[in-house]
C-alpha cells in the first residue's frame, strides 16, 4: 500500500528514476528517444528537482510504500494568474497504473492550496491516458499552448482547468 507524503531531499534520486521511467513510457513513441532524453535532462535534472523541492509556494508529494516511490505530484501557485495553481507533474510508475496512486496524489494536491480557485495543467494532446484521467477528475479543456516561442520546447500542449472548492 502506498501512502502520500511530502517529498524530501532523500527522495530525489528515487523521484528522478520514477520520472525518467514514466516519461519515457509516455513519450518515447511520440517523440523518439533523442527528444525524450533531451527533455528529461532539462526537466528532471537534479538541479531542477531541487529547485522544485525548495519552492515555498508549491507542494511536492510522493506516494511511498516504505521501500519504493510509486508516484509523484508537484503543483505550484502560478506567478502569472491569480488564484490559480499549476499542476506541473503527476506521474505514476507505469506498472502501477490503475491502482489509485495517481488519484490519491491528485486528491492531496487539490487540498494543499486554500487560496486557489482554479487548478490548471498542460498535457500532450496525444497522451490519451492522461487526458482521460484528468477529465475523469473534473478537468475541462481550456485551450492550447503551441510552445513555439524562444526557449520553448516546440511541443504543443492541451490546457485543462478545474475549479477548486473555495474553503
Amino acid at each position: 500500500m502506498y501512502f502520500v507524503r511530502t517529498a524530501s531531499e532523500r527522495d530525489l534520486d528515487k523521484v528522478r528514476a520514477l520520472l525518467v521511467e514514466a516519461f519515457r513510457s509516455a513519450y518515447a513513441d511520440l517523440y523518439g528517444e533523442a527528444k525524450v532524453s533531451e527533455l528529461i535532462a532539462h526537466l528532471f535534472s537534479p538541479a531542477a528537482l531541487q529547485a522544485r523541492l525548495a519552492n515555498k509556494n508549491a507542494e511536492f508529494l510522493v506516494a511511498d510504500n516504505g521501500k519504493a516511490v510509486g508516484g509523484i505530484g508537484y503543483a505550484a501557485m502560478s506567478d502569472e494568474m491569480t488564484k490559480t495553481v499549476m499542476l506541473h507533474l503527476l506521474y505514476v510508475r507505469p506498472q502501477l497504473h490503475r491502482q489509485g496512486i495517481g488519484r490519491e496524489i491528485f486528491a492531496e494536491l487539490e487540498t494543499c492550496f486554500p487560496d486557489a480557485e482554479i487548478m490548471r495543467l498542460e498535457v500532450e494532446p496525444r497522451n490519451e491516458k492522461a487526458i482521460a484521467f484528468y477529465h475523469a477528475h473534473g478537468f475541462t479543456d481550456a485551450g492550447r499552448n503551441e510552445n513555439d516561442g524562444p526557449g520553448q520546447s516546440g511541443i504543443a500542449t492541451l490546457i485543462l482547468e478545474k475549479p477548486l472548492e473555495t474553503r
